[in-house]
């Protein structure tokens, strides 16, 4: 895959998690929850500011699948989440829970150039996407199209980030923050399933060093959650994920300050840090984690 292609594919993830919190703390239309139920202290620009720098923190799973890719490890489609039954999922809450699962696994399909597969999942979205009322920004007979042949891929990826785009700016145009906060949550717990299945059955350092790093992105994660934990939704997944929050507790990071550098990438010039982290994950950490990990999935994804 061309060196264009992942950096959509990167794109697409930072997107996803790129919404402003909603300075009022509404829930817009995006769920049946009243306005008292989510009240937020974010009232100033600056406040918004950091939200927005936190969201666009949480790493990306797609980053995460390009990972996998990279380390030469292969795909397993019995690491995806089903889309058979989504009709089952009868609450926005969930709807939008799941419709970052699925981006998350259409985003693993993509980058292992699983075209055919990823017919199913295009579906699974649309159908998630329209109950939620951004169904309108994805053109899905394109998708389609591009997705029956593996040498649409740079097209079919391009497409995808456009839509996401235009999904995003909405979504925060129309103070729908909560939806917003749930795709991220979403596409981010099954970036970290993906992971933790993939060194459950290969031994990976470079994979297992990632999963140890989610703690800090966890952390990022729970702040933008606990805006609404007074509606008893967010409180029940904010408890499941504080069980993820404590099994990455556990694990050692040490982080090594460098100097940051100005570096041109493709005719840009980016700052750079240099500096490095070191994670330590015990075997019984990793297995702790694995394991909890699975729980919580099992809970997002369930009916």
């Amino acid at each position: 895959m061309n060196q264009k292609v992942l950096g959509l594919l990167l794109l697409l993830g930072v997107i996803l998690s790129s919404c402003n919190s909603n300075p009022n703390g509404e829930s817009g239309d995006g769920l049946d929850v009243p306005d008292s139920l989510l009240t937020t202290n974010i009232g100033s620009d600056v406040d918004k500011a950091a939200m927005a720098e936190i969201i666009q923190n949480i790493s990306s799973p797609v980053e995460m699948s390009a990972l996998l890719k990279e380390e030469g490890i292969e795909f397993n489609y019995k690491f995806l989440s089903p889309t058979d039954n989504i009709d089952e999922f009868n609450t926005n809450f969930k709807q939008a829970l799941n419709l970052g699962v699925l981006g998350a696994d259409m985003g693993y399909l993509n980058m292992y150039n699983k075209t055919g597969a990823v017919l199913n999942y295009i579906t699974a979205i649309k159908e998630l996407s329209d109950v939620l009322k951004v169904g309108q920004f994805f053109n899905f007979e394109t998708l389609k199209r591009l997705a029956t042949n593996s040498e649409n891929i740079d097209s079919l990826m391009y497409i995808s980030v456009s839509s996401f785009d235009n999904m995003d700016s909405y979504l925060r145009e129309n103070n729908r923050s909560d939806i917003s906060a749930l795709l991220v949550t979403g596409v981010w717990i099954e970036g970290l399933f993906l992971a933790t299945q993939v060194v459950k059955e290969n031994e990976n350092d470079k994979v297992k060093q990632r999963i140890g790093e989610q703690g800090i992105v966890l952390e990022q994660l729970m702040i933008v959650l606990n805006l609404y934990k007074k509606d008893k939704r967010f409180f029940e997944l904010i408890t499941e994920f504080e069980k993820i929050q404590k099994a990455l507790s556990k694990v050692k990071i040490k982080v090594e300050e460098g100097e940051t550098e100005m570096v041109e990438v493709d005719g840009v010039l980016m700052a750079v840090s240099n500096s490095k982290t070191s994670v330590e994950v015990t075997d019984s950490q990793l297995k702790d984690i694995i394991k909890v990990v699975e729980e919580v999935r099992t809970y997002v994804i369930k009916y």
